[in-house]
């Protein structure tokens, strides 16, 4: 009989400076829908569903080359948030009109998908990934 996974859900907490306007960046324009938002006397937090989640553990040495290959050189702090997209070109122009800076535009990689670097609000900085399927298809 298979063992219940010990962790259920893998939640990225990023505390926004300007709230609306990353709020507005993720859900309206990214397009993640909204599961729950709650609020306190001061405050407000929003849960935003992203799909599948994966944790995806690199050493200093390969988050260099993924650097190269996305952007030409070194540029992700410890921590970048990638997300699965149908159209990675499409996506990438639509959040750079609503206030994302691109970094790199999408290049093809050599692990055959197409990714975009973008600076996002909540000082994240996003890879947009689309894959292409088998290189040899």
């Amino acid at each position: 009989m298979p063992q219940e996974p010990a962790v259920r859900e893998l939640r990225l907490v990023v505390t926004a400076p300007d709230y609306d306007e990353a709020l507005r960046f993720y859900r309206d324009v990214l397009g993640l829908p909204e599961r729950a938002a709650y609020s306190s006397p001061d405050g407000r937090v929003t849960i935003l569903e992203a799909g599948r989640a994966t944790l995806e553990l690199t050493d200093p040495n390969h988050a260099a080359f993924i650097d190269d290959v996305e952007v030409g050189h070194r540029v992700a702090g410890h921590v970048r948030v990638a997300f699965e997209v149908g159209d990675a070109t499409a996506v990438t122009a639509r959040l750079a009109a609503a206030g994302a800076q691109v970094l790199a535009e999408p290049t093809r990689t050599p692990w055959n998908s197409l990714n975009s670097r973008l600076e996002a609000p909540g000082a994240l900085q996003l890879t947009l990934f689309e894959e292409l399927g088998d290189a040899d298809a």
